[in-house]
């Protein structure tokens, strides 16, 4: 440690306060405010820690709470290198929920259809929990939910993966179950990644297809935007017809999402885009968002990135028959976007996936669909501040 960095030794004086550092996973901490006024958001990005106060948002200097943060880090290792006589689950566990503290203690055991799970109890904040976090309640085991929602968004059908899990783990279980299981944890998920702000290019691509998602009923239409350079989906919804406001639609979602607007909009030659990107871009600000239209495929600007993307979604869309309503069926679309942003590794990025190529990396397990879902669930109970200082 440097002596002579008065930040440092401020942020050392946080963590000897005990209690002042929160850690809501292993790249988001809140750290309390010496002064006794609110509490600062501190969240890594990349290889580099960003906080919310006003010392680092504004002067971009590495301040005390970023410091109290490395310091409760190297702490961390510490502890777990040499045990210090705490009894902590295991290694993938990585401390209380609630307060981040590793101080736990085995606290009973809790009896469910598959067996016995060990609680714990958290002596810094009396937080009482089992380590299978998101999957409380559940019958089946984390493996086993997780596993159905990998082969469903893979594009393996309902029943299929029934069979599957009769025939390989003799789990039985309906489709009706596996229903409800993607509908809770699509939503579950949803409200958490849609909390980070991909880092964009300024050239972003859209286009619609149609969908039939419903046997026997009227077609719908799939909007699709997605970034140039990272690949990353920014919007993806369903409507029932091809209008403006249709069009306007996935344009704010993105806007919002992105919190920029993008240098190009490339378009095919549909008149809605047009009149949606006058409504929804046009400014007299510069630079000025340029919409190109009319692209072709030999065009140097064209949409075969998303023409692509559509074909993926197409054979996707071929498992996802008989939903209930246009809610359900837009989770599903919102589902698909979570795997293709966060789960499945994309080639054309050397094996990352848009997200990381984005800019948020959450240091997702081997297991991403368990490691997402737990990240979601504790970000669900602790809810947090974006960098606005608005709760996301």
């Amino acid at each position: 440690m440097n002596t002579d960095n008065p930040r440092e030794l401020r942020g050392l004086a946080i963590l000897s306060m005990g209690n002042q550092i929160k850690r809501i996973d292993a790249s988001t901490y809140r750290v309390n405010s010496q002064s006794g006024n609110g509490n600062y958001l501190v969240v890594k990005k990349g290889l580099k820690w960003e906080c919310e106060c006003p010392d680092c948002f504004y002067r971009g200097v590495v301040c005390k709470h970023i410091h109290a943060v490395n310091f409760s880090q190297n702490l961390r290792q510490i502890v777990a290198s040499q045990n210090l006589g705490l009894d902590v689950p295991s290694e993938e566990f990585d401390g209380c929920p609630s307060c981040g503290s590793t101080g736990l203690v085995k606290d009973g055991l809790r009896k469910n259809k598959n067996g016995k799970a060990q609680r714990f109890l958290c002596k810094s904040c009396g937080y009482r929990f089992i380590t299978n976090i998101g999957f409380e309640k559940m019958k089946n085991t984390p493996k086993v939910v997780t596993l159905v929602m990998d082969l469903y968004f893979k594009g393996v059908s309902y029943r299929k993966i029934v069979d599957h899990l009769k025939q390989f783990y003799g789990v039985k279980v309906s489709h009706v179950a596996i229903i409800k299981w993607i509908k809770k944890y699509v939503e579950l998920m949803k409200g958490y990644i849609d909390s980070f702000t991909p880092q964009t290019s300024g050239i972003w691509h859209t286009d619609e297809m149609t969908v039939k998602l419903k046997e026997n009923k009227e077609i719908d239409w799939l909007w699709n935007l997605m970034d140039n350079d990272t690949r990353f989906l920014l919007a993806s919804q369903l409507s029932k017809k091809r209008e403006i406001e249709d069009a306007r639609g996935v344009f704010a979602e993105a806007k919002a999402l992105a919190k920029v607007q993008p240098t190009f909009m490339i378009t095919d030659g549909l008149r809605a885009y047009q009149d949606a990107f006058n409504k929804e871009f046009f400014t007299l600000k510069n630079p000025r968002t340029q919409h190109v239209r009319l692209a072709g495929l030999r065009k140097a600007s064209n949409n075969n990135m998303i023409e692509r993307l559509h074909g993926t979604v197409r054979e996707r869309t071929k498992i996802m028959r008989g939903l209930d309503n246009d809610e359900s069926a837009q989770l599903m679309m919102d589902g698909n976007r979570i795997y293709y942003n966060f789960i499945r590794p994309h080639m054309a990025l050397n094996g990352k996936t848009p997200a990381e190529e984005a800019g948020i990396n959450l240091d997702l397990e081997q297991n991403k669909w368990q490691s997402l879902i737990k990240q979601s669930s504790i970000s669900r109970r602790l809810p947090s501040k974006n960098f606005n200082g608005s709760s996301p």
